[in-house]
C-alpha cells in the first residue's frame, strides 16, 4: 500500500498495545487514517519530538510517565501538538485540571464517539493554526514587497491616520514639490489641499469609511510653491506598521479623465443584458466578504439560472436568446433595491448579492420573483415565449465568509433543482451539509477498511465480439460491501475514494486482485482477457507502468491480455500524462482502452497523441437506436475510428433488438445486461455466441 499522504501522525502514551490499536481504530472508523507511533519510554518520546505530529492521545499514567509530564515536555520543546487524555475516571474536575494544565481535552475511555469528535475538532484547529502562521509568514512577505512597490510606485500613495501623514511615496512627495518625506512626516494633509476645498475635504475625510469600500473626491491640490492642480483623490481604509489609517491615492486630473471613467464601466458591464459582468460581480464579492469578516453582517447570494435554456437557444437562436435574457435582466433589477449587485454570471445564469439579507428572510421575495418569471410573456422576434428558473441560495457570514464557496454551494444548490425539474428555490442548509459530510466521512472509512482488510469485491461482465474474436473478454468492476453485506452504490463510493486521496492505491488493489484471478482462470486454459478500468490518479502516476511490468512478470502473464481503460475526460485533462502512460504501456505490448468516448467538443483530437487499441463508445449514442439520426452518427464515428485503425466497444446493450443494427454499423465489440450482468465469476459461454 503507498503512502497517505492525509494520516494522522498520531502519538499514542500508554503502556497497552491492545489500548493503542483501539483508539488507531476509533479514528479508522471515523474517516482517519493513521501513521501512529505508541511511546514506550521517555527518551523515546524525546526522541519523538524532533519529528512533526498531529496528535497525542495519552493515559494518565503509564510505568514510564505521567500524562502531565509527558504534556509539559511538549510545551518546554515549544510543539503544537494537540494532547488529549484518556481516563477510565472522568470528572469535571479531572477535565478541568487537565484544561488548567495545556491539556486539549480530556475524554474517558469508554467515550469513542466524543473521542472521535474531540479529535475532529482538535485537528481542524490545528490545521488552523498551521495555515495561520504560513500566513503570517506570507504577509511579512507580502509587506515588505508592498512596501518596495509604494516606494517605486508613479501612482501618488500616501497613508493617513487622523489626518496626519504617517508614509509618502517619492511620487506624492515630488507631486507637491518637496524634496524629502521627512518634510511631510508632521504635516496635515488638509494643509496640501486648496483653501477653498479644505472644509469640504474635512468633512469627507471625517465620514467617508461611513460610506464602506473605497471613496473618491475631486478638489484641488496645491504644491510647497503654492501653485494649485486639480486633483483625484481615492481613499481606502488599510493599516500601516500594524495600525489602521487610510490609504490615499492621489491622480493629477486630464482631459481623458472622464474617457478613462466610462472604459471602466464598460469592463464591468455585460454587453447584452446591460448588468455587471461576472469579473464584476467576483471583485465586488470580496469586498463584502472582508466586510463580513470585520462587522459580522451576512449577505445572501443568490445564482439563478434558466431552465433548459441550451433547448431555448437552439429554439429561437442566439439572438433571440439574448433579447430574452436582456428582458429577464430588466425583471432582476425592478425586482430589487437600486444599490443590489446583480451580475450575468455565464450564459444562462445571474448572480445576486443581497448585503446585510439572511436566506430565510429573502425566501418569500424570491419565490414571488420566481412566479413572476415564470408568469412572464417574453416576446423574442415575434415569438412567446415562458420559462422558468431554478435559484441556489447560500449565505455570506462569518463562519462561511470564503465568497468562492459561497458561489460554489449556490451553483449546485441550482444544478440541484434544475436537475430536478427547476421552477424551484433551493438555501444551503448547513445541516445537510454536515449529514453529507458525516456520510462521506463514514464512506471513506468504510473504504479505508476495505483496501486494509481486503474487503473489495471484483464483478466481471463479457465483453462479446461481432466480427469471430475468439478471445474471451471481462471488465472488470469494483464494489464495495457495507457492514449489512449490501452493495455501497459506486456513484456514492467512487467520489468518496477521490476526495480522500485514495483513488491510486485502490486501482493497484484492483489490478492485483484481478491479475491473480486472471492467472487462475488461464491456467485452466482459456484465452481470457481483462479490461481494467484506471482513475485520473493512476493516469498521473509515473511509476504506475513500472510497478505493472513488475507485476505481470511475476505472474507469468502475456502482458497483452491485458487492456487498461481510462475515461476520455480524465485523457484530455490529463493529456501529457496520458500520453507518457499509453506510449509505456505500448512498449510493455500491453493494450489501451479510451471509454465514453464521442462527448468531446472534437472527440478525435485526443486520438493523435495516445497509443490506443480499442475505443469504447459513450453510451448515449447507443441509447436511441430507432431514430434514424442517431443510427447515422453512430454508423458515421464507428466508421472514422476503423479508418483510424481502432476496435470498437458499444455499453449498454440491454435488448435484442439493438443486435441487427449494431451489426450493421460495423461495431467490433458489445456489452451489456442483455448478454450478461456483472457477476463474480468469468463463467460466460462464448462458444455460445
Amino acid at each position: 500500500m503507498g503512502t497517505d499522504t492525509h494520516a494522522i501522525r498520531l502519538l499514542i502514551l500508554d503502556d497497552s498495545q491492545n489500548n493503542a490499536e483501539r483508539l488507531v481504530s476509533i479514528l479508522r472508523n471515523a474517516g482517519h487514517a493513521t501513521r501512529a507511533h505508541r511511546i514506550t519510554s521517555i527518551e523515546d518520546l524525546q526522541e519523538s519530538l524532533q519529528q512533526n505530529w498531529d496528535l497525542c492521545l495519552a493515559a494518565a499514567e503509564t510505568s514510564f510517565m505521567a500524562a502531565t509530564d509527558a504534556q509539559a515536555m511538549i510545551i518546554r520543546q515549544s510543539r503544537d501538538i494537540p494532547f488529549v487524555l484518556i481516563t477510565s475516571d472522568m470528572t469535571e474536575s479531572i477535565r478541568t485540571e487537565a484544561l488548567g494544565q495545556g491539556m486539549h481535552d480530556a475524554v474517558a475511555d469508554t467515550s469513542d464517539a466524543l473521542l472521535a469528535l474531540v479529535v475532529k475538532r482538535e485537528l481542524a484547529s490545528l490545521s488552523a493554526r498551521r495555515q495561520q502562521r504560513i500566513a503570517e509568514q506570507s504577509l511579512r512577505e507580502t509587506e515588505k514587497r508592498c512596501q518596495l512597490l509604494l516606494d517605486s510606485s508613479v501612482d501618488a500613495i500616501a497613508y493617513v491616520h487622523d489626518g496626519m501623514h504617517i508614509y509618502a511615496n517619492r511620487a506624492y512627495i515630488r507631486l507637491f514639490g518637496y524634496d524629502d518625506a521627512d518634510d511631510l512626516a508632521a504635516e496635515p494633509m488638509v494643509g496640501l489641499i486648496a483653501s477653498k476645498d479644505q472644509a469640504d475635504f474635512k468633512v469627507f475625510l471625517r465620514h467617508h469609511n461611513d460610506k464602506g469600500g473605497q471613496n473618491e473626491m475631486r478638489c484641488c491640490g496645491v504644491d510647497v510653491d503654492g501653485k494649485q492642480f486639480p486633483v483625484t483623490l481615492s481613499f481606502s481604509p488599510a493599516s500601516y506598521d500594524g495600525e489602521p489609517c487610510t490609504q490615499v491615492v492621489i491622480r493629477v486630473e486630464t482631459a481623458s479623465a472622464d474617457f478613462e471613467q466610462k472604459l471602466k464601466t464598460l469592463a464591468s458591464q455585460d454587453l447584452v443584458t446591460g448588468l455587471f459582468n461576472r469579473a464584476y460581480f467576483q471583485e465586488e464579492l470580496e469586498k463584502v466578504s472582508e466586510q463580513v469578516v470585520q462587522g459580522g453582517m451576512a449577505s445572501s447570494l443568490i445564482y439563478m439560472s434558466v431552465d433548459s435554456f441550451n433547448a431555448v437557444q437552439t429554439d429561437i437562436g442566439i439572438g433571440s436568446a439574448d433579447l430574452l435574457l436582456a428582458d429577464l435582466a430588466q425583471i432582476l433589477r425592478k425586482a430589487f433595491p437600486e444599490s443590489t449587485l446583480i451580475s450575468r454570471f455565464s450564459d444562462d445564469a445571474f448572480s445576486i448579492l443581497l448585503n446585510g439579507k439572511e436566506p430565510e428572510a429573502i425566501l418569500k421575495a424570491l419565490d414571488n420573483l420566481r412566479g413572476k418569471i415564470e408568469a412572464n410573456l417574453f416576446e423574442a422576434s415575434g415569438r412567446t415565449l415562458q420559462i422558468t428558473v431554478s435559484m441556489g441560495v447560500s449565505s455570506i457570514n462569518e463562519t462561511s465568509p470564503k465568497p468562492e464557496e459561497a458561489i460554489d454551494r449556490a451553483h449546485r444548490l441550482a444544478e440541484q433543482v434544475s436537475q430536478a425539474g427547476g421552477n424551484a428555490i433551493k438555501i444551503f442548509n448547513p445541516l445537510e451539509e454536515l449529514a453529507n459530510q458525516a456520510n462521506r466521512g463514514n464512506l471513506i472509512a468504510l473504504v479505508t477498511h476495505a483496501l486494509e482488510t481486503n474487503g473489495f469485491k471484483l464483478l466481471f461482465q463479457p465483453v462479446i465480439s461481432l466480427r469471430g474474436d475468439n478471445h474471451e473478454h471481462y471488465e472488470t468492476y469494483l464494489r464495495l460491501l457495507n457492514s449489512q453485506g449490501e452493495e455501497v452504490p459506486a456513484g456514492e463510493f467512487l467520489p468518496a475514494i477521490s476526495d480522500a486521496g485514495l483513488a491510486a492505491q485502490i486501482d493497484r488493489w484492483v489490478i492485483c486482485q484481478a491479475i491473480r484471478l486472471l492467472a487462475g482462470q488461464r491456467g485452466k486454459g482459456s484465452d481470457t482477457r481483462l479490461l481494467i478500468n484506471l482513475s485520473s490518479a493512476s493516469l498521473q502516476d509515473p511509476q504506475l507502468a513500472h510497478w505493472l511490468s513488475g507485476l505481470l512478470q511475476e505472474n507469468r502473464l502475456p502482458s497483452d491480455c491485458i487492456i487498461f481503460q481510462f475515461n476520455d475526460a480524465d485523457a484530455n485533462t490529463y493529456m501529457k500524462q496520458a500520453k507518457a502512460l499509453t506510449e509505456s504501456l505500448k512498449t510493455m505490448h500491453c493494450k489501451v482502452s479510451l471509454s465514453h468516448f464521442g462527448c468531446a467538443l472534437n472527440p478525435y483530437a485526443a486520438l493523435k497523441h495516445l497509443q490506443v487499441d480499442f475505443i469504447k463508445i459513450d453510451g448515449s449514442f447507443a441509447r436511441d437506436l430507432s431514430d434514424p439520426e442517431a443510427v447515422k452518427t453512430l454508423k458515421e464515428m464507428i466508421g472514422t475510428l476503423h479508418g483510424m485503425g481502432k476496435l470498437t466497444i458499444v455499453p449498454y446493450v440491454d435488448s435484442a433488438t439493438m443486435m441487427p443494427t449494431l451489426w450493421q454499423a460495423g461495431v467490433n465489440y458489445i456489452q451489456g445486461h442483455y448478454l450478461q450482468s456483472p457477476s463474480d465469476s468469468m463463467n460466460y459461454d462464448f462458444s455460445a455466441e
